[in-house]
């Protein structure tokens, strides 16, 4: 009798592992936003590689546009430390900062549109323009919303719901801006090796 009852001491449930359900239907979304960019660029290289090909230059406002959004990121990197450090006035300069550098970089992007359409690179025609055009026109419909994060993050810091002890919405918000960031500079990179 004695031997069963050490048995069930031993075996007692272990506590399941948990994760905050919100930061993983958004690592859910950033996996399928990888799985869709990583399918069209390899849809690019197959295209690419059975010619008729026009080759462009990329428009010199797609690199100042670069700079904006990782001057984005490291405004959302001083929100995230703003509010570990309870400093509010701090995290909501930096998250307004944030956002209209979001919107530069947005509006960037459509005069980078503007000055192909200029160049005669439209997004009907030569395959090559109209990739381009999908390529950023995908990642400016997430950076849009990302600024729609951005504004429930800030929203949330008037109100003094983001703080040392609550930072589940900065950090959602931090990674998502980081990852559209990092995205942009692949994107970029991948256009600049293979245009």
């Amino acid at each position: 009798m004695e031997n069963i009852q050490q048995v069930n001491i031993d075996k007692e449930p272990k506590a399941p592992l948990a994760m905050d359900p919100i930061k993983f239907i958004l690592w859910l979304f950033l996996v399928s936003i990888i799985m869709l960019f990583a399918s069209q660029t390899s849809a690019y290289l197959v295209r690419r590689a059975e010619g008729n090909w026009l080759e462009f230059e990329m428009p010199v406002i797609f690199w100042y546009s670069t700079v904006v959004l990782i001057a984005s990121s490291v405004a959302m990197h001083w929100a995230y430390l703003s509010a570990k450090k309870d400093q509010f006035k701090q995290l909501k300069l930096a998250i307004s900062i944030t956002f209209v550098l979001g919107l530069v970089f947005l509006w960037m992007q459509f005069e980078g549109w503007k000055q192909l359409v200029a160049m005669n690179v439209y997004f009907v025609g030569n395959p090559s323009g109209s990739f381009f055009y999908v390529f950023t026109g995908l990642h400016g419909f997430h950076i849009i919303t990302g600024l729609i994060v951005l504004i429930t993050a800030l929203t949330a810091a008037f109100r003094l719901n983001v703080h040392s002890k609550n930072l589940r919405r900065i950090q959602i918000c931090t990674t998502y801006w980081h990852f559209l960031d990092i995205l942009w500079l692949y994107l970029f990179v991948f256009l600049l090796t293979f245009n």
